[in-house]
């Protein structure tokens, strides 16, 4: 199958439907989180089940119009971060494609492998953006690492890390349950979901 009728097939009436239902959870859950102070995001998780539903652009986009919404109605700090979004979709699709869905332990290794990724990206939006700060609760953990004589570069690559390892990984794990509990009614509307079968 060609590139574009891939493209067609991907985005299909349902999978429209489904990225504005994403977006939705995205942000609520993200607010909520926020509002808890909870020690992960979990600001991604429509992005991811949109990877894995109708693959790496439609996750992908999902992602950055989810940051660029977040940014105009209440955090411009989300819309700087729209890049590391989309990304963050693009790499579920594409670990979904590869088989990584197909059980938890594999989801975990998606989650690691979307964090890697997220890191790539986000590093240099935080450093030069942002100075390093971006006003959230993971900044104590870049003070914490320059009061240790970390360098700012090297405190912001472990700050990106490890907040995002534990969110991302139960991120990919919740996705995977998600697409698990489906009635197989629902998930014969994707064909990319076969992919996740054992």
């Amino acid at each position: 199958m060609g590139f574009n009728e891939q493209l067609k097939k991907d985005f299909s009436t349902f999978t429209w439907v489904l990225i504005a239902v994403a977006i939705v959870l995205n942000i609520a859950i993200g607010q909520l989180v926020s509002l808890l102070k909870l020690p992960i995001f979990l600001d991604s998780i429509g992005t991811v089940l949109v990877g894995v539903f109708a693959g790496p652009w439609a996750g992908g986009l999902t992602g950055l119009f989810t940051n660029l919404i977040w940014g105009v109605i209440s955090s411009p700090v989300a819309a700087a971060f729209a890049p590391v979004a989309m990304v963050i979709g693009i790499v579920a699709g594409l670990c979904a494609r590869y088989g990584l869905f197909k059980n938890w332990w594999l989801a975990i290794v998606a989650g690691v492998i979307i964090t890697v990724f997220n890191a790539i990206v986000a590093v240099p939006i935080r450093l030069y953006m942002f100075g390093g700060i971006t006003g959230s609760g993971a900044d104590f953990i870049t003070a914490y690492m320059l009061a240790l004589g970390r360098d700012l570069f090297g405190s912001v690559v472990v700050t990106v890390f490890t907040s995002n390892l534990l969110d991302k990984v139960v991120t990919a794990v919740l996705a995977w349950g998600i697409v698990k509990a489906l009635p197989e009614r629902t998930s014969a509307r994707f064909p990319r979901l076969t992919a996740t079968n054992p």
